[in-house]
Formats: C-alpha cells, sequence, structure tokens
C-alpha cells in the first residue's frame, strides 16, 4: 500500500483565495484600525503637549505628522515591489490586486509629505519649495504614483495592466534609495537622519516617544486602509465579471 502524505496547505497558499482573504481581512479590519487610532490619539496628544523647540519653536510639532507621511511615501512604494514581485515572479492572484489598491493610498500620503513639509519649510528656510534632492525626489515618487494610477485605470481588464505596471513598480523602486540617503549624498536643506542613524536617535525621548507613537499609527492606518481597498476591488472584480457573464447570456 502506498503512503500518500497530504502537505497542509500554506498561509502563502490560503490568502491567494480571494474568498478566504476576504474573510481574514474582515475579521483583521477592525483591530488594525482600532489600534491605528488609538497609538495616533496617544502620539498626537503627546506631540502637542512636548515643549517648543528652542531653534524651531512650536513649528517643529508639524514633524509629528510630516515625518510618518514622509516615511509612508516610500514604505507603500516598498510594499508595492514586494507586490509587484508577486505578480512577476510567483503569479500571486491578489499581487495585482494589492498594488492597485495601495497606489492611490502611497499618493495621498505622498502629497501630505510634500504639503506638510512646504509647511514647516516657509519659516525654518523663508521659502515654500525650493529644487533641492530630497524635495525634488518626494515630488518624482509624486508623480510615479499618479502615472501608476493612471496606468492601473486605462485598462478596463485587470489583467492586462498587471503586468506593464509591476514592471512600472520595480523600475521607480530605484527612486527609494535615492530619497532616503539623497540627505547624505548632495547637499541639501533637509538635516541628516535624527532617528535611524548609526549613534542611535539624535533628539530627546519628548520627541522621539510621540514621533514614534505617530508613525507606528500611521503604518497601521495604511494596512487597515490597504486592506479595505483591496477588499473593495477584489469585491468589484467580481461584479465585473458576473455583469460580463450576463451579459453573454443575453447575447447568446
Amino acid at each position: 500500500m502506498t503512503d500518500v502524505s497530504v502537505q497542509k496547505p500554506s498561509r502563502f497558499t490560503l490568502l491567494a483565495n480571494p474568498t478566504r482573504f476576504l474573510a481574514l481581512s474582515g475579521r483583521a479590519q477592525p483591530w488594525i484600525y482600532a489600534a491605528a487610532f488609538a497609538l495616533l490619539g496617544v502620539g498626537l496628544a503627546l506631540g502637542l503637549a512636548a515643549p517648543p523647540d528652542y531653534q524651531q519653536g512650536a513649528t517643529v510639532k508639524i514633524m509629528f505628522i510630516h515625518v510618518p507621511f514622509a516615511w509612508l511615501s516610500m514604505m507603500v512604494w516598498t510594499v508595492m515591489s514586494l507586490s509587484a514581485l508577486g505578480t512577476l515572479v510567483w503569479r500571486h492572484p491578489l499581487a495585482d490586486v494589492s498594488v492597485k489598491a495601495a497606489a492611490p493610498i502611497g499618493a495621498v500620503f505622498t502629497f501630505l509629505a510634500l504639503l506638510t513639509g512646504s509647511v514647516w519649510g516657509r519659516p525654518m528656510w523663508g521659502t515654500w519649495w525650493i529644487w533641492d534632492a530630497r524635495l525634488t525626489s518626494v515630488f518624482v515618487l509624486f508623480l510615479m504614483y499618479l502615472g501608476l494610477i493612471a496606468l492601473t485605470r486605462a485598462l478596463e481588464e485587470p489583467g492586462k495592466a498587471a503586468r506593464p505596471a509591476a514592471i512600472l513598480v520595480l523600475v521607480g523602486f530605484v527612486n527609494i534609495p535615492i530619497i532616503k540617503f539623497s540627505v547624505d549624498w548632495w547637499s541639501t536643506l533637509h538635516q541628516p537622519a535624527s532617528v535611524l542613524r548609526a549613534g542611535g536617535p539624535s533628539m530627546p525621548a519628548t520627541y522621539l516617544l510621540p514621533l514614534l507613537l505617530s508613525a507606528l499609527g500611521f503604518t497601521l492606518l495604511f494596512f487597515a486602509l490597504h486592506l479595505t481597498a483591496m477588499r473593495s476591488e477584489i469585491l468589484r472584480r467580481r461584479v465585473a465579471a458576473l455583469s460580463r457573464l450576463a451579459a453573454r447570456r443575453v447575447e447568446g
């Protein structure tokens, strides 16, 4: 008698099933939203209560939203790059859904990073905008988000847009290290990294703690919004598929 072993499906395989993904994400969503808003509430409250900076005064407090927005502008594109690999390498059926769902959220975070940076820069630098390396590379990232959104919506059939969108995301990933290390490679108005640095954070705990809590809260908020957008895209595709099937039956 031949011994046939049954291999248990991996989590990766289970999540490849849209129905399974909808069920799991539906249970996780409320908890992620709750954790995000709790962390944001505490982090932003501590940020507002933080003392003014001896050089920048109260304007330094915009850091507690600007830095998380800037961080997420890069992180969202990194998440999309991993999803793009899922499309091109592993043929994961939800990978292109992830890319399409994340792009508008990343575009909003990038726009908010540019906006809050401009507001912060006006009293510090005496200008709303300057074409230095960091600002220019983030602006290019914003344009890349807009281009990706246009590409994913230009073709009605999701399968036709998935591959070119994935290629665009992976090619555009080269801009992420440029943004990150622009302050080290070129002379810019931005200060060097003050949190993730070799010698440890250079800011006091009264600023560091609310900044980390706000960054974590906004990060969880992104993942919650991403799940919501992915669920909406899956349901939209199902409705579109059913509509096409019904149209074929009427024609037949």
